[in-house]
């Protein structure tokens, strides 16, 4: 009844936000011009120090409202003019104004706030494209080991998700439309990583949150990792693929006002296991198929309804170590299947009013089969979330929202069932407002309430930029976050609250003739962590499961500083970045015993990544090179807890992208090598009976090779 209250409250807040703005007001309006006296089209017109304003038609006319009187001072801005502006008096209408702009100067690039939001691509947007994940070496056309080329990030070889700033997988949400991806990850045999579910070209942009992003989002203690669906395609296409884990094919179709794109694919990874040398046993080597539709519909120039459906199953099955036994090993045979849908609406009028609208629900099944017992993990979730944007000008917006979710997970081991559902919902209003050309505000909260704990959070976020020079500006972000604690938990009927984590972040972004530099320094604070009072020592078993109490008296912290530099000028046709981070973090959390640095950090990471085409070849070379320090790991006969550390992590990638057509077809042959040196790299070490054995990936080094059909042809530029 609460929760049912709470949600029409909002709701109504929100109808009341879209549809009352009425007082008495006087319209000002009039023509703005170039130094020619042509019309200037999308001009932003508004009266100083307020947020009154409109944007100028392909007319050059403007008109608006405001309930401003007296002495004001008109503004118009474009970016390929210098600003004009005049002074006006409001008694009553005034009308028949002209605003005459002189001809372009050097221009300041808008200021934005950067600080924890990440730009890769050159672009205002804190954003990587498609084309820049798949032809990044070593990421194998996966977005998160893109991402983690990224400062901030830890590489990984054994566990699953994008680890950030101190924060294990759990701490960071995935989000497609603005909707969470519960399950984004492929299923996987304990100690083995898996890549992420969606492909790469699904989406016209990727943003990378690394620290106090939006309060449009929560429930996500580290970062946010956001993935825009593309709107209406440009042209109706055929793709097809071949390569050594399977193939696929999708295509689309455009008409008037909408479009279809569809897509299938298989994978088999026999031809590429049959080559490689594994490190673990896969008894059934992993194989499955799925596939994806998505409906558009723009029912005006600024409206756009997307339909989303994604399925997939898997299934393999692996041998791997036993924790409690070096010597034996345990099999673990898995199927998966998922599937993943989204609907949205988005509408925009007269510039000044804007609605979000969307639904998702999701659901995922895990039946696995462990040294001959049979578990069923099953898990599905919904969503919704409505948003009203106001505009005024380009100066100040509002955004007010809603969201609700609810979600349940069930798991059968052998034949005992424990399941638990828990129903969130949440509200949050953000603004952004420039009141003058050099300096950027955004202030938000968030409201969010439990019902599994019948707890409330509410939670701040602030974020500044001001700008610094022609290219270069300052920002700060500041915030809380809440988090709930791993489903696990909640499974075996323990009822933890909220935990929460205070970001500080500061940054200088400098942008100019496509070089950028960033350096970023932050502090995150975390209290109320999960934690397991334990009876014994620390148990490092992956297949453990929480005994004892459990409750909020976990805490830590990580501070850090970041370098990312790239550049896109210096060498024709070339294109590099480079990324360090430094960490200094603890914690005391789950089943640790004293407050350490976790063991899935490393102090020091660097990243190179190259790109080179070329033209007379229409060949690209690319190579990425990772590198951090060693990692700390639990040694039972060293007294100090996770004192010692692995050796330091190397990894260099190289691939190689061919163009060539045939007859009407246009290909990309592409080939490429992960961990070129075959270094042996180790995540940690296992003990058991006296022994040390290392815990290592599934391959050290592989070899990978497919082509990629289209009868739409390549634009040698995204290359």
């Amino acid at each position: 009844m609460r929760l049912s209250l709470l949600l029409r409250l909002l709701l109504l807040s929100l109808f009341a936000f879209v549809t009352t703005h009425v007082h008495a007001q006087s319209t000002v309006s009039g023509r703005v011009v170039d130094y020619k006296g042509d019309p200037v089209k999308g001009a932003n017109v508004y009266l100083l120090n307020t947020i009154d304003g409109a944007t100028s038609d392909s007319t050059g006319a403007f008109s608006f409202t405001t309930e401003e009187t007296g002495e004001q001072t008109i503004v118009a801005e474009e970016i390929s003019l210098q600003d004009a502006g005049r002074p006006i008096n409001i008694s009553g209408d005034v009308t028949g104004l002209e605003l005459k702009m002189k001809r372009g100067a050097v221009q300041l690039r808008n200021v934005t706030v950067t600080a924890g939001s990440f730009e890769a691509s050159g672009s205002e947007s804190a954003t990587l494209n498609p084309i820049d994940i798949v032809t990044t070496a070593g990421s194998q056309g996966d977005v998160v080991r893109a991402i983690q080329t990224l400062p901030g990030t830890q590489q990984q070889g054994t566990q699953t998700g994008l680890f950030v700033r101190g924060g294990d997988a759990s701490e960071t949400a995935v989000i497609i439309d603005g909707m969470v991806a519960q399950n984004a990850f492929l299923s996987t045999a304990p100690g083995v990583a898996a890549r992420s579910r969606f492909g790469p070209f699904q989406f016209k942009g990727v943003s990378f949150s690394s620290g106090g992003y939006s309060a449009r989002y929560g429930q996500a203690l580290s970062s946010v990792l956001e993935l825009n669906s593309n709107d209406q395609p440009t042209k109706s296409t055929i793709n097809m693929g071949l390569n050594m884990a399977g193939v696929y094919a999708s295509a689309s179709k455009i008409f008037k006002k909408t479009s279809i794109e569809a897509s299938c694919n298989y994978i088999n990874l026999s031809p590429f296991y049959g080559i490689a040398k594994t490190n673990f046993d896969f008894y059934e080597v992993p194989k499955g198929g799925g596939g994806s539709t998505k409906f558009t519909y723009t029912p005006n120039k600024n409206g756009i309804f997307k339909a989303l459906v994604n399925y997939a199953q898997f299934q393999n099955g692996t041998r791997l170590p036993d924790p409690s036994d070096g010597s034996k090993t345990l099999d673990f045979g898995l199927k998966n299947r998922n599937v993943y849908t989204v609907l949205s609406y988005q509408q925009k009028w007269k510039a000044k009013w804007g609605l979000y609208v969307a639904g998702m629900y999701s659901y995922n099944q895990d039946d696995i089969e462990f040294n001959t017992v049979p578990i069923v993990n099953k898990d599905d979730r919904a969503q919704m979330r409505l948003e009203g944007k106001y505009y005024a000008g380009t100066k100040f917006t509002v955004l007010l929202g809603t969201e609700i979710q609810h979600f349940t997970f069930d798991r059968t081991f052998s034949t005992f069932n424990s399941n638990f559902e828990e129903t969130q919902v949440a509200g949050y209003l953000e603004a952004e407002w420039v009141p003058i050309n050099w300096l950027a505000l955004k202030p938000g909260v968030r409201y969010e309430h439990s019902a599994i704990i019948n707890q409330d959070a509410i939670a701040p976020r602030f974020a500044a930029a001001i700008r610094s020079g022609l290219h270069g500006q300052f920002s700060v972000a500041s915030g809380i976050f809440y988090q709930i604690v791993d489903p696990q938990y909640y499974i075996l009927g323990y009822r933890p609250g909220f935990q929460n984590s205070i970001h500080y972040i500061a940054n200088y972004q400098y942008m100019n003739n496509d070089r950028t530099l960033r350096l970023e320094a932050y502090y995150k604070d975390y209290n109320q962590l999960v934690r397991e009072r334990l009876t014994g020592a620390f148990d490092p078993n992956s297949f453990r499961q929480p005994i004892g109490s459990v409750d909020n008296s976990g805490y830590g912290y990580a501070q850090g500083l970041e370098l990312f530099w790239r550049d896109k000028k210096s060498v024709k046709n070339g294109d590099y970045w480079i990324s360090y981070s430094f960490i200094d973090t603890r914690r005391l959390f789950k089943n640790y015993i004293a407050e350490v640095q976790p063991d899935f950090i490393a102090t020091h990471t660097l990243n190179l990544v190259t790109k080179y085409f070329v033209q007379k070849w229409h060949t690209q070379f690319n190579a990425t090179y990772n590198y951090a320090t060693g990692r700390p790991y639990y040694n039972p006969t060293n007294a100090d807890f996770m004192g010692d550390r692995t050796p330091d992590y190397h990894n260099l990638s190289i691939t190689v992208n061919y163009l060539k057509s045939f007859g009407k077809w246009f290909s990309v042959i592409y080939a490429g090598i992960d961990n070129v040196t075959n270094n042996k790299n180790v995540f940690g070490y296992r003990y058991s009976g006296g022994t040390r054995s290392p815990i290592v990936p599934p391959i050290y080094r592989s070899v990978f090779m497919g082509v990629n059909f289209s009868l739409t042809a390549f634009d040698l530029d995204e290359l």
